[in-house]
This record gives C-alpha cells, sequence and structure tokens, in this order.
C-alpha cells in the first residue's frame, strides 16, 4: 500500500516505497502525471509549487516532472553524495553537506542558479 503522501501547489503523489509504484494526480503540468516513471529505490521525494523530485540516495540517481521551468526537469544533473534537497516555490537547490557542493535548477529568478557560488561547511 502507500507509504507516503506528497504535494506541491496543484498536484498529489501517493509513493509505495516497498515496491516502487506511485500514482500522481492533479495539474499534469505540476507533476500531476507521473504514469511513465520508475521509482524504485526512491528515498526521498521532495517538491516546490509547481513540481517534483525523487532522490534515491543510496544510488545518486534523481527524476523530476512537472513545470520544466520551475524545476521539473533535472536531468543531466548527478545527485550523488546529495545529503538535502531545499526548495523555494519554483527551484530546487540539491546540497552535499560533506563538500559544501551545490546544484541548483529550476527558475532562475526563484533560485534555480547558483553555479559559482560556494557552500562551506
Amino acid at each position: 500500500g502507500v507509504t507516503d503522501v506528497y504535494s506541491n501547489g496543484w498536484a498529489f503523489m501517493a509513493l509505495n516505497k516497498n515496491n516502487g509504484t506511485a500514482q500522481c494526480w492533479g495539474a499534469s503540468w505540476s507533476g500531476g502525471s507521473c504514469s511513465d516513471l520508475d521509482f524504485e529505490g526512491v528515498t526521498d521525494v521532495y517538491s516546490n509549487s509547481f513540481a517534483f523530485m525523487a532522490l534515491d540516495k543510496s544510488t545518486g540517481q534523481g527524476q523530476c516532472w512537472g513545470s520544466s521551468g520551475n524545476g521539473g526537469s533535472c536531468s543531466g544533473i548527478d545527485f550523488a553524495g546529495v545529503t538535502d534537497v531545499y526548495s523555494t516555490g519554483s527551484a530546487f537547490m540539491a546540497l552535499n553537506k560533506n563538500t559544501g557542493q551545490a546544484q541548483c535548477w529550476g527558475s532562475s529568478s526563484g533560485g534555480g542558479s547558483c553555479s559559482g557560488l560556494e557552500f562551506d561547511v
């Protein structure tokens, strides 16, 4: 059965971490559609107002869906070593607290651009 439920401003996600299946509903442009995604191994799910991000911290594999301009697209980002993920209304930040390395994506005006910044921990 369902182990966790997540939401954003426009959609829900019900996840079964035991078998990697999920159901999403609400506005499809905001993450309400996830039937084509595989959630096997997902350890954490994060959201902002318009998108979701699912992460397997043990493998560093992540996937994002929802509004691509607001964090729903994270292809090409390597999440290996990520310890924490934070969000604003329209962007995400994945941080490795051990190294201070951060990656940001989503709306640049919402914090989706953090290149050049150093996060000494």
